[in-house]
């Protein structure tokens, strides 16, 4: 959605409905021609699951296993209102076994990675997609035929899917913290190529920081990487849980500096820009947040290890939502974290990295607006409009607790 236009994005709704039914339908219409096309023949089918795809297709697909499932119980968060439907219903999580998908010539489409077999199978599991109901939704159905094929040789792991290009939060949850998974499936495999997003500067960044290294080849909307051998590893963040596992190997991987001489207390500031998740009544509250000792800090202006150490360091951080706020991987267990949200859009994914460290004492607040309980929410840049008063009270009711 942060792509569409801003005088588009009221009609996110609407667009993404069309969007998922045009999909559907054109699926319909050219996925019977995938045979006649060759490398670029649409999928025929797809799986639900990894294991079921390597059933399936036993002479080309090998399931490599690594760690074991996770059954997430947590909470329940605190906040205002109480007892959120998001939140509640984000309690309780089971996060499948992680493993490494194997495909002996294996396709990877697109900038959100699908996962296809030479027989013409979508793995969905490993290739799921914002906001669909199944795989007959998926947007690589939108045109006749796969982007342009590129053969890759030598073997050649994909750390990439939906969000990972543009987004920090997605790229660290959803992409680097799967080579992790990597490593415990298949510990010592060497590999020729890494299919990962590399062209921002904090994603070069957090790639050397966390010791991958290699060939990178960017994923890219109008192409299809066909490799000798494909590896694929699971998707556990599919659903925004931040797994234990994924949020301790990235704390592991990627270890604060030492350095002290940081602000403990942040504000962290989007901007005035309409229709970009900004907090309407930031001028008001700020000289109450200066008054306790608060600090503004924009985390992109910093460079990836800055920022690790500057959270690391933090004690209270209040900010409205944003993939900022994943930087609470690195902070502390004792550290108040206070997200504010819009009522249109809330979001359990940095309470679920909260929760995965485990001892850091989180509060919501949810703003004006609605949505219907169990709806997908859609207001994704929707501004957060809360008094100031609220605001402060909440504050100050987080650092007084115990």
């Amino acid at each position: 959605m942060s792509r569409l236009p801003a005088r588009l994005q009221p009609a996110w709704p609407l667009l993404k409905r069309l969007h998922r039914l045009l999909a559907v339908l054109a699926g319909v219409l050219f996925r019977p021609f995938g045979r006649l096309i060759g490398d670029r023949g649409l999928p025929l089918t797809a799986t639900a699951a990894s294991a079921t795809t390597a059933e399936r297709e036993p002479e080309a697909v090998v399931l490599h296993p690594g760690g074991a499932a996770e059954l997430l119980e947590r909470g329940p968060a605190e906040g205002d209102p109480p007892r959120h439907w998001v939140f509640e219903k984000g309690r309780r999580a089971e996060i499948p076994a992680r493993y490494v998908l194997d495909v002996r010539d294996g396709r990877l489409v697109g900038d959100y990675a699908a996962t296809v077999t030479p027989g013409g199978i979508l793995d969905y599991q490993t290739s799921g997609y914002f906001g669909l109901s199944g795989w007959r939704e998926h947007p690589l159905f939108l045109r006749p035929r796969l982007p342009q094929v590129e053969h890759v040789p030598g073997t050649v792991l994909s750390l990439t899917t939906r969000g990972t290009a543009v987004n920090y939060y997605h790229f660290l949850y959803d992409a680097v913290a799967r080579y992790g998974i990597f490593e415990e499936s298949l510990p010592g495999e060497h590999v020729d190529a890494i299919v990962v997003p590399h062209q921002s500067g904090y994603q070069r960044q957090i790639l050397e920081l966390a010791g991958i290294s290699g060939t990178f080849i960017q994923p890219r909307a109008d192409r299809t990487i066909r490799a000798d051998r494909l590896l694929v590893p699971s998707t556990p963040n599919q659903d925004l849980d931040a797994p234990p596992s994924a949020t301790e190997w990235l704390r592991k991987r990627l270890p604060p500096s030492g350095r002290t001489d940081t602000p403990t207390r942040l504000y962290l500031s989007r901007g005035q820009q309409p229709g970009a998740r900004r907090y309407l009544q930031e001028t008001e509250l700020w000289p109450r947040l200066e008054r306790r000792g608060f600090v503004t800090l924009d985390p992109g202006t910093l460079s990836v290890q800055e920022q690790i150490d500057v959270f690391h360091n933090a004690e209270v951080i209040v900010s409205p939502h944003g993939a900022a706020l994943t930087n609470i991987t690195w902070s502390r267990p004792g550290v108040r974290v206070l997200e504010m949200f819009a009522g249109t859009y809330v979001h359990l994914g940095l309470w679920t990295i909260a929760e995965a460290i485990g001892g850091m004492h989180y509060r919501y607040l949810v703003g004006a607006g609605s949505w219907p309980e169990g709806k997908e929410m859609t207001g994704i840049v929707d501004d957060i409009d809360i008094p100031a008063d609220r605001v402060e009270a909440a504050l100050d009711d987080l650092l007084a607790a115990r």
